[in-house]
């Protein structure tokens, strides 16, 4: 089931929904150290995590899916979002360098869809950022945040679906390891969560990043051999090839009634 775009705006409005931004933007720059000069897609809901990627890039857009709505992106400028299927984004074949996924593909209903329509999207070489809740955290059993809906992966599980779309799985990060809890105790531990999780326990984040480039696969080169025709023989009923024999064989001419029959003469 995916999220609404209202309930998504809540708690990202929330002050457990301002730390994930904090600490799951950190990561996304880790991968993600310099975007100048290049064009970014935002898939799902991305536009909490953009924000901060934004510097020197030369253009930014975000398209959200039909079953989870849309809003305004930014606020305080021209509207950079719109709404389509995802399985049809509106968008041209190698129009983007950059593609961040959100809130994508674990809430999919056709994820293979989904991930070709990116690979047809992105230029050749390009990145796709893919942000998905860990199958061995504790984010995504908890249904109060947005990270428990829909379908988590391992990093193995999405190493295969990565793989078998036509992408390249590359480095990868994790973020989330303080627990989905709203008490403030909590949530001001949280770096400290965060410091201890990464050194010692990156298997039970409650999030997974994982960078995957498009590849190009080359076809094998073979040389084209005209081919010799070899005759076939294929079995006639016997039936079929006497009424043939018959019609190949000359008639000959009737005599008129009181006409003697023409005969060949003997030599």
């Amino acid at each position: 089931m995916r999220p609404d775009v209202c309930d998504l705006q809540a708690f990202y409005a929330s002050r457990q929904g301002q730390l994930v931004r904090r600490l799951v933007a950190r990561q996304i720059r880790t991968l993600w150290p310099d975007l100048s000069g290049t064009r970014v897609l935002g898939l799902g809901f991305a536009t909490p995590f953009l924000a901060p990627l934004l510097d020197g890039v030369e253009r930014a857009s975000v398209i959200m899916p039909a079953g989870q709505g849309v809003v305004r992106w930014p606020v305080d400028g021209p509207n950079c979002t719109a709404l389509a299927s995802e399985d049809e984004l509106p968008l041209l074949d190698r129009s983007v360098d950059r593609v961040l996924m959100v809130h994508a593909l674990e809430s999919a209903e056709q994820g293979r869809r989904l991930l070709r329509e990116v690979w047809r999207v992105l230029t050749d070489g390009g990145q796709a950022l893919i942000v998905v809740p860990n199958r061995r955290g504790l984010w995504c059993l908890s249904e109060s945040t947005p990270f428990g809906h829909g379908q988590p992966f391992s990093v193995s599980q999405l190493k295969g679906v990565l793989r078998s779309n036509l992408f390249v799985p590359r480095e990868s990060a994790s973020a989330l390891f303080v627990p989905p809890l709203r008490s403030r105790v909590i949530l001001r531990t949280a770096f400290a969560w965060e410091r201890v999780g990464l050194r010692w326990a990156k298997h039970f984040a409650g999030l997974v990043l994982m960078l995957a480039e498009k590849q190009i696969y080359a076809a094998p080169f073979e040389p084209a051999v005209a081919k010799k025709r070899v005759r076939a023989y294929v079995p006639v009923p016997r039936a079929l090839a006497a009424a043939e024999r018959v019609q190949a064989s000359p008639k000959e001419p009737c005599a008129a009634p009181g006409e003697p029959a023409e005969t060949t003469p003997a030599r």
